[in-house]
């Protein structure tokens, strides 16, 4: 894990968003006006690509992430089992499965990018120095403060 303040917080946040997905794939669906074929591979696209860009901000380490990864990969895929054999109101669908794993893959390709999400965070920062977000990151990173 990343060095937080609170880490078993934004754990147990990142586990609750986990169990959210879970619930609303195995939950009947809702009601939708008639949509586009195909259109939840979106949804199933960013809901993972999320997961996993959470994960790139909580774990430090490749054996983490990747564990992390194979995890939400195999999540994925377990769901759709789930979807097929437990409920009579979803089907599995292996597309659904592959739009998972490429948003886990578009969500682990975010690492290296927090400092510049931390950016954002301080744009109301008279200047970069006043920033205690970015002043951390530099200092870990041994970067001058000037960058």
């Amino acid at each position: 894990m990343k060095p937080f303040k609170r880490p078993k917080l934004w754990l147990g946040l990142w586990a609750l968003a986990i169990a959210v997905v879970i619930a609303v794939c195995l939950m009947p669906p809702p009601p939708l006006p008639p949509l586009p074929d195909n259109s939840d591979k979106v949804e199933h696209l960013l809901a993972y690509f999320v997961l996993a860009a959470c994960a790139v901000q909580l774990f430090s380490g490749r054996r983490a992430l990747a564990f992390a990864a194979l995890g939400l990969v195999l999540l994925g895929i377990g769901i759709e089992i789930a979807q097929g054999l437990l409920t009579t109101t979803r089907a599995a669908d292996p597309r659904d499965a592959v739009a998972n794993t490429l948003g886990v893959a578009l969500g682990m390709a975010t690492v290296g990018k927090a400092l510049f999400v931390g950016a954002a965070v301080c744009v109301g920062a008279a200047s970069s120095r006043e920033c205690p977000l970015l002043l951390k990151h530099r200092a870990r990173m041994a970067l001058p403060p000037e960058i």
